[in-house]
């Protein structure tokens, strides 16, 4: 922030930006007073940042109209709310307390403004402090402090991810590590949390200016043949919808259909994830029928007219049953409702067809806020709501007195990103699990006795061991015995942090004894990896942890619960997890030649976007910026990214580069050729495999940078028979 005099311009242009924010908060206002209220708070926070600008030069009061203009138009909430949008950084930023907004707003109010306060006031302690507790990682705390405003008002949860999404918005003011760090703990934080809150515009356009900035390069590929796809399939798509719109209209329904198209980011992930071409993203187009519903208040009649209309269309067309969905019967746990199917069109290719009553999209569009105002309404009953069960889980393992805030980080990030499979009971009663759910997993799901007793499952009929995982429709049966108890080993394979809970707690009677063998097994561990065991090096194992108590840190590595993948991350990047914190880093120390050391997990080559994490030898770990190992570090250790300058650096990288295509004589002998004779580069690794006249393969090579890569894909694709060519993880 910068403070300088405003202009005529300045002022006229605040005004402006109000009048535009009141013409829509209106809507959301109940009666006059309300919209008075909205007024007053907007003149408050006006006059406590009158002056002080932002980094992009502008006023800073159009950042929180800008807030209120989120909430209110993208995330649908009422006047307290656009209130406290307006006034979100005034008691952080000015003299004015908490105390003065309650006086002047009243309790609720002054209560979103503090808890918001308080979330803000953590982000920016972590790049304030300097030096801080070993043991501690500010922006984990901050996202403890930001789960416990779920349970207190999901409001100021709503409210600070639209403050992030203009954050985002503007982003581009920031230097690139302060960039790098908002982007990473977005991506880590703040884009599941609006995924699971089912806010998807507010999630979609976060993760595309993450990637527009991560991977830009990428960002503008894809965006461009997006472009060039619309152009040309634009007709088409009409041209479908158009006997989908002529059925319905005769069947009697009212509805609207839009057309939608794959976003950028979702695409790159795709692209990614399955390692193919765009070309080969069939699902690049999708058509969204929201029908009104013929009877109101009455969802089951709702649910039959989707599967009505659902009926209508693929009479229509020919459906890729592979690829139906049907998230009526069962909801997902952020509340989305809808019926997808994926047909063939006249013109040759696949469109998705999306199936959401006016109910249903607005809870898909705009979420939690969307949901539970349905639910006041009477429209969902409380046995309807997966988001109220999902925050009774938040709140117990908040309550958990041996969860510390990088644990809690991680359980609720992987929470907030897992899928979910449905199975039913021996009666058919549906059940839902996170997917890769074991059976003992689903026996403390029904009750802990069951869970505690259970000896052995039946899925599907047939005798399967406790740790058989769990796929969508099993029907699943639990045999106990009497006598039966817990095994330690269980630990090892649960999947359900519920159950985890349950065997640990069960475990808890043999304290003594099992932190006992703990011990032992560490000092083995430490013997086997060619240490000697030190305080030092256990209080690294403790930092970890995120425990103070020894004895607690032998019981959990005698259950298991840390592992020999642990002790080798724990040995092998104890710096970054805990030890003597360096200050801040803007930019790196030349007072000592920086040492590059390049991330095994993405093997990032000069060219890349690409992330350091500033070690306390002088030494720097190079990340690709989109590495998810990056971004978790990032999330918990934003204090020790740097940007680094390590282009000069003359030595050769491995990476990886897949093929696919059509095998024919002479295949190999020109690939080998291109790659040594003609680009002069030694292969490390040639594997290829053929199967009914098409081959796949990979080659392992070293380069210098993006360039020679870039040549190398290139020349690759113009061999004859290639297909695809796509760089890939090693």
């Amino acid at each position: 922030m910068s403070f300088s005099q405003f202009t005529p311009d300045d002022y006229r242009c605040i005004e402006q930006e109000f009048a535009s924010l009141l013409q829509v908060a209106t809507k959301r206002c109940k009666d006059a007073d309300e919209v008075e209220t909205v007024r007053k708070a907007f003149e408050f926070a006006n006059q406590a940042h009158k002056n002080v600008r932002r980094r992009s030069g502008e006023p800073y009061m159009l950042h929180p109209i800008a807030v209120a203009r989120i909430v209110v138009t993208e995330i649908g909430l009422g006047c307290k709310s656009i209130c406290a949008a307006l006034l979100h950084d005034v008691v952080e930023d000015t003299s004015y307390t908490v105390e003065d907004i309650r006086n002047l707003f009243g309790d609720k109010i002054a209560t979103l403004v503090d808890g918001l306060t308080k979330i803000k006031t953590v982000l920016d302690n972590e790049d304030r402090k300097g030096e801080a507790a070993s043991t501690e990682s500010l922006q984990a705390e901050n996202f403890k402090r930001i789960l416990l405003t779920l349970n207190d008002d999901v409001r100021v949860v709503l409210i600070k991810l639209a403050d992030r999404l203009h954050n985002c918005r503007t982003i581009e003011y920031m230097p690139e590590h302060k960039r790098d760090k908002i982007l990473s703990e977005t991506m880590f934080i703040f884009i599941p949390l609006a995924h699971r809150l089912g806010l998807y515009s507010v999630k979609s356009e976060m993760e595309n200016i993450w990637l527009r900035y991560k991977e830009p390069e990428d960002f503008k590929a894809i965006t461009e043949r997006i472009k060039g796809n619309i152009a040309q399939r634009d007709k088409d798509i009409d041209t479908f919808i158009a006997p989908i719109e002529e059925a319905l209209k005769q069947a009697g329904y009212r509805f609207e259909i839009r057309k939608r198209i794959k976003t950028p980011y979702s695409i790159w992930y795709k692209m990614r994830t399955k390692r193919v071409p765009f070309e080969q993203i069939y699902d690049l187009y999708a058509v969204r029928i929201i029908f009104e519903p013929q009877e109101s208040n009455n969802v089951q009649a709702e649910r039959g007219q989707a599967y009505l209309i659902f009926s209508t269309i693929t009479h229509l067309y020919r459906e890729n049953l592979s690829r139906r969905r049907d998230w009526i019967s069962q909801p997902k746990s952020n509340g989305y409702e809808a019926l997808h199917c994926t047909l063939m069109s006249h013109a040759g290719f696949w469109v998705e067809v999306q199936i959401r009553s006016k109910r249903m999209d607005d809870i898909a569009e705009k979420g939690i806020a969307a949901h539970w105002a349905y639910k006041n309404d009477g429209y969902i009953s409380e046995n309807d709501s997966e988001m109220d069960k999902w925050l009774a889980e938040v709140q117990e393992i908040l309550m958990s007195s041996d969860v510390s805030a990088l644990e809690l980080l991680d359980i609720i990030h992987k929470d907030l990103l897992s899928s979910e499979v449905v199975v039913f009971t021996p009666k058919g009663e549906q059940k839902a699990l996170h997917s890769g759910a074991t059976a003992l997993d689903f026996a403390y799901l029904i009750h802990t006795a069951i869970g505690n007793k259970a000896i052995a499952a039946k899925v599907n009929m047939k005798l399967v061991p406790l740790s058989h995982t769990l796929k969508a429709g099993d029907q699943v049966e639990i045999i106990t015995a009497e006598n039966a108890r817990p095994k330690i080993e269980w630990v090892s394979f649960l999947q359900t942090r519920y159950a985890r809970n349950r065997v640990i707690e069960y475990f808890r009677g043999d304290f003594d004894a099992i932190a006992k063998e703990g011990e032992r097994i560490f000092e083995e561990r430490i013997r086997l990896m060619g240490l000697q065991s030190s305080r030092e090096l256990v209080r690294k194992f403790l930092d970890y942890s995120q425990l103070r108590d020894e004895d607690e840190l032998w019981f959990r590595i005698g259950l298991g619960l840390l592992g020999p993948e642990d002790f080798k991350a724990i040995i092998d990047e104890k710096d970054l997890s805990g030890g003597e914190r360096r200050k801040s880093p803007k930019r790196e120390d030349t007072t000592r030649p920086i040492q590059y050391k390049i991330a095994e997990c993405c093997h990032p080559i000069p060219g890349d976007p690409v992330i350091g994490f500033s070690m306390n030898d002088n030494l720097v770990i190079v990340h690709k910026k989109s590495c998810p190992v990056a971004e978790s570090l990032a999330s918990k250790y934003g204090n020790r990214m740097v940007v680094p300058q390590w282009g000069a650096v003359q030595q050769e990288y491995p990476i990886r580069i897949s093929l696919k295509g059509i095998d024919r004589l002479g295949l190999l002998n020109d690939i080998s050729s291109f790659i040594s004779r003609t680009l002069g580069i030694n292969m490390r690794k040639l594997q290829l495999s053929t199967e009914d006249g098409l081959f796949e393969g990979f080659i392992e090579l070293l380069v210098r940078d993006k360039k020679n890569l870039e040549r190398m894909v290139d020349g690759l694709s113009r061999i004859d028979g290639i297909q695809d060519v796509i760089r890939t993880d090693i």
